[in-house]
Formats: structure tokens, sequence, C-alpha cells
């Protein structure tokens, strides 16, 4: 298994890969980046994932250095050259290095760099068994402003909540605002099933637009389950007949318990299993019409 590294498109082995001090992504978590993982060794989504880098970096005033093109190709070469049975992907765009403070009004060369290391799922128990998760009342780093719902560098608040997570034995933390709404989780977008509909917060509550959300959206949509976009109070939450967390890395997770209340039976239920199943088969099926050769 190997992990290797890209900065600014050179190649470098993890322990010489070095980034300035002086770097914004350092110094102020001034910076957008993306999680993509592989499929029988090919991302899945790039396009979408680099479209919506394009789109954070665009929110905080960060230009791209190369086109998304570029980065696609770096990235592809990047998998490739690992060789891994299945890799993780993580792409990362900084405003670049300048001088201490916070002014931006200075000419900046944005710095990409492109981390590609094996690939390391959820046990197939956590899919058997579920997964136990705290709640986390906070206000996020990008709540309130233009750059509400992007994917920044700034994580600080998902660190303190998984922190907490992994104190009180969960494996998820999920962020609830001022309001006592459930907006997302620490590292996923999060689903309710509730007599039959699904439940999930709305883009305008400023979560991100997960890549792996999106795919379960169009899946509801194909199955004809009903959906509903709206914000999902904690006690709401805690009455619900299934919850699951979703992401690139994890897919769909059932969760089981929160804050130690378990949620219906405290057992992974038939709507999250019947999901996860089809999300798999619509991910195979994605894969092999991009392959297939055009015409």
């Amino acid at each position: 298994m190997t992990t290797l590294v890209l900065v600014d498109g050179a190649l470098h082995e993890p322990a010489d890969a070095k980034v300035s001090v002086f770097d914004r992504g350092f110094l102020y978590g001034d910076s957008v980046f993306e999680t993509v993982r592989t499929y029988d060794g090919e991302p899945f989504a790039l396009a979408e994932h680099l479209a919506r880098l394009e789109r954070s970096a665009a929110r905080v005033f960060i230009d791209l250095p190369v086109p998304t093109s570029t980065i696609a190709d770096e990235v592809a070469r990047a998998v490739t050259l690992a060789g891994n049975r299945e890799s993780y992907v993580r792409v990362m765009v900084t405003r670049g290095s300048g001088p201490l403070g916070l002014d931006t009004g200075f000419e900046a060369k944005p710095l990409r760099v492109i981390i590609v290391g094996p690939l390391v799922p959820p046990s197939d128990e956590a899919y058997e068994r579920g997964i136990s998760v705290v709640t986390f009342r906070t206000q996020r780093v990008a709540e309130a402003t233009d750059a509400a719902g992007t994917k920044v560098g700034n994580y600080l608040v998902a660190v303190l909540a998984m922190r907490k997570a992994r104190n009180e034995g969960g494996s998820e933390a999920l962020i609830v605002d001022q309001q006592g709404n459930i907006v997302e989780g620490a590292t996923s977008n999060l689903f309710a099933v509730t007599g039959g509909t699904l439940v999930t917060p709305p883009e305008a509550a400023g979560i991100l637009p997960g890549i792996t959300r999106a795919v379960l959206l169009d899946l509801a949509r194909e199955l004809a389950w009903p959906v509903e976009l709206r914000p999902l109070p904690v006690d709401e939450a805690l009455r619900a007949d299934e919850l699951f967390v979703c992401s690139s890395i994890r897919e769909l997770l059932p969760v089981v318990r929160v804050d130690g209340r378990p949620i219906a039976s405290g057992e992974v239920g038939p709507t999250s299993r019947k999901l996860l199943r089809a999300f798999r088969e619509k991910v195979r099926r994605i894969q092999w019409l991009r392959r297939a050769p055009s015409g």
C-alpha cells in the first residue's frame, strides 16, 4: 500500500513533501479541499467533486491555479502511481504564501496539493450493526457568512466535535445549530427515516452539499421514495425509525444510538440496508458507463 503527494504537480514521497510555514492554509485554514475515493481503482464522481472545489474556491475568493481538468489529470496520475487496490484522495488548494495578517490584498500564488493513500473504509461490523454518535452544539466557522456550505480548510469545530465523540465512544458527531436542529455530521450528511419518508436538512441550512448525499437523493427519486428537505430537530431525530450518515469514504453508515439513546429498536433498519445496496449498485453502473467506449 502506497501513499504519495503531488505539490503543484510535482511528485513527492510523503516525508519529502513540504509546504511553507507562511502558507495561509497552514496559518489560517485559508484553503478549500475535497475528499474522493476510488472504486475498482478509479476515482468516483471526480468531476462533481472538482466542480464543488471550484465553487468553494470562488466563494472564498481563491483563484484555482490551474483548470479543474488539469487537477483531474493529476489525480488520475497519482492514483495510478500509488497502485493501491482502492485509494483515498484529498485535493487541497490554499491561497498560497503571503505576509502575516488577515489582509488578502497581496498578490497570491495559490498552492495545490494532492494526497493519495490506501482507502480504509469502515469495518463490515459498522455496516451490519450500525454506529453510535453524539450531538455537538455549536456555531460553525463559516455559518452566517457567504462561505456557508463551502468545504474550507478550517475544521476546528469538526475536530472538537470528533474529540467529544471519541471520548464518549461515538464514531461521528452530529452538529446541532443554535435553533436545536441537526444540520450535518462533523464529516458527513445526515438522513432520517420517518414513517417511510427520508428527511434530510436542506442546503439552505448551510450544510455541505455532499456528493454522496446527492446520489442518495437521486436514488430515492428513482425508487419513488418520498423525500423531505427540511430542518431536523434533535428530538425528532431521536424518535426516527432509522438514521444514517453518508460521505464519500463511508458511503451510507447506519446510526443506531445518539447520545447513548437507541434509535427505534437500536438495530440497523431495512431502509438503510436497502439504500446501501442500491447505492453500491448505482456506483457500479455509473463507473461502468464512464468506462464504456463512446459511440
